[in-house]
């Protein structure tokens, strides 16, 4: 008989066929070529057939000859051995692959039984069977999408026509419109702060304090500045308090008639002018509050008829340290701000002989002017006396501000002491007022018969040029 009667006449027979049958199982899987076979030719056969089977090809035998086992021990055996062959090749496959090998790594010769060549390395090694599950492979890396552009697509009956130009709002127009008439607003502020300033001629007003004031060009550039600042608008959120501040006879009594001579002649109308004098107005005999009422009812009187008539008005206050402390309480409640803003709207002048005595001392210790070069140079004596005259601004506020709260609120003007080279200039300017020539030489004369402070070769009138109009008359 073929090959069948071979697989049955075998010695495998009982036990002792089980028992050669494992022997063989245990050598298929662990890959050892050792073990004897039991019926070769009919192993061989199926081996061939479940590698075909694996593959997905046909068995290359056709299935009528291929020996078929009668024998129930033997079928059993064969075919669990295949399956664990094929899962070993399972297994090792993945392996390689795990390891980054391929099917064509190394240069052994493949084993029968479809399993893929091993490294050389992998052949000295002892081969051992796990059950573990199979690594997962590595995931490729993802291309990059290109990003394509959108195509504009046009309806295929419609007419493909160029965008048109984009079109103007018409807002664009009224906000043009809208600038034109903003910047048209501001040019006529601006305007309106010139015909404001030039309606009360400070450059006038200007020209006419230097040329009959004598020796006080810085107080009079302080108090033209002060007024063109304050002038250049009409509303105000409070009023400018200007306190002209000296010894007897620099001035300050004839700078306030000066300044109302002309407010008067600019605003037209001499109530919106207020001159008060305290010798003569409030007497040491009258009460304080009689004088304080009364000061009330006029300042409200002329701050009123400015406001009707959108003028500010000027109220001078002469001997200002002889008012009653009423009086000033009085007149520091005219500058609060809950007061209406009539009171606001004015300029008020204070002349006042305080802080005389600091004057003097300041000037003689300190010739504030004409003050020559200082030794290394670095300035020049216009400079040296705007900065003595500042400090000396701030010596009297804080001298002032003790003695009353009005004063904190006020503009420090100070009147310096009058050189004699001034007293002759006085001399000569009522001498041409009450008809007599002015003669330099007889000015001399009549200002050698007044007092003078001498200090480093300069010459200070003690009494300035309050004695000058008496002296004159005397002619």
């Amino acid at each position: 008989m073929g090959g069948p009667e071979r697989f049955a006449s075998g010695p495998c027979r009982g036990a002792a066929s089980r028992s050669e049958g494992r022997g063989r199982d245990q050598a298929l899987a662990l890959g050892q070529p050792g073990g004897t076979r039991c019926g070769g030719e009919g192993d061989l056969y199926a081996e061939r057939r479940s590698c075909a089977m694996d593959r997905g090809q046909p068995s290359l035998e056709p299935a009528a000859a291929a020996p078929q086992a009668t024998g129930r021990c033997m079928i059993a055996p064969v075919r669990a051995v295949l399956r664990l062959r094929r899962r070993v090749c399972v297994l090792r496959k993945r392996r390689l692959l795990q390891l980054g090998g391929g099917p064509d790594v190394g240069t052994g010769v493949p084993r029968p039984g479809c399993s893929p060549p091993a490294p050389r390395g992998d052949l000295d090694q002892p081969q051992f069977f796990t059950f573990d599950g199979p690594a997962e492979l590595p995931s490729r890396t993802p291309r990059k999408k290109r990003r394509r552009s959108r195509l504009v697509l046009y309806p295929e009956t419609s007419r493909k026509y160029r965008p048109r130009v984009e079109h103007r709002s018409r807002a664009q127009h009224c906000l043009l419109l809208l600038v034109a008439i903003v910047g048209f607003q501001v040019l006529n502020a601006i305007e309106n702060l010139d015909d404001n300033a030039q309606r009360y001629d400070l450059d006038g007003l200007e020209k006419a304090l230097q040329r009959a004031v004598f020796g006080q060009p810085a107080a009079i550039a302080r108090i033209v500045a002060l007024m063109r600042d304050y002038l250049a608008t009409h509303v105000h959120s409070r009023p400018l308090l200007l306190a002209l501040h000296g010894p007897s006879g620099v001035g300050k009594s004839h700078v306030g008639r000066l300044l109302a001579r002309h407010f008067r002649s600019v605003l037209e109308d001499s109530s919106l002018v207020l001159q008060y004098h305290a010798r003569h107005h409030c007497p040491e005999a009258r009460a304080a509050q009689d004088c304080r009422e009364e000061l009330a009812r006029r300042v409200a009187d002329v701050v009123a008829r400015a406001e009707a008539e959108e003028k500010t008005p000027l109220l001078v206050l002469d001997d200002v340290e002889l008012l009653p402390r009423p009086l000033l309480d009085e007149l520091h409640g005219f500058l609060q701000p809950q007061r209406s803003h009539h009171f606001h709207n004015a300029i008020y002048v204070l002349l006042s002989g305080a802080g005389g005595p600091e004057v003097t001392r300041f000037v003689l210790q300190n010739a504030s002017r004409g003050l020559p070069l200082l030794p290394d140079g670095a300035r020049s004596a216009e400079a040296s006396a705007a900065q003595a005259e500042e400090d000396l601004r701030t010596s009297l506020w804080a001298l002032l501000s003790r003695e009353h709260p009005l004063w904190q609120a006020a503009a420090i003007v100070p009147f310096l002491l009058l050189d004699k080279r001034d007293v002759v200039s006085c001399f000569r300017d009522e001498m041409a007022g009450e008809g007599f020539f002015p003669d330099q030489a007889r000015a001399e004369d009549l200002a050698a018969q007044l007092s003078f402070y001498r200090v480093a070769g300069r010459e200070f009138a003690v009494t300035g040029c309050k004695q000058v109009v008496a002296t004159v008359n005397l002619l």
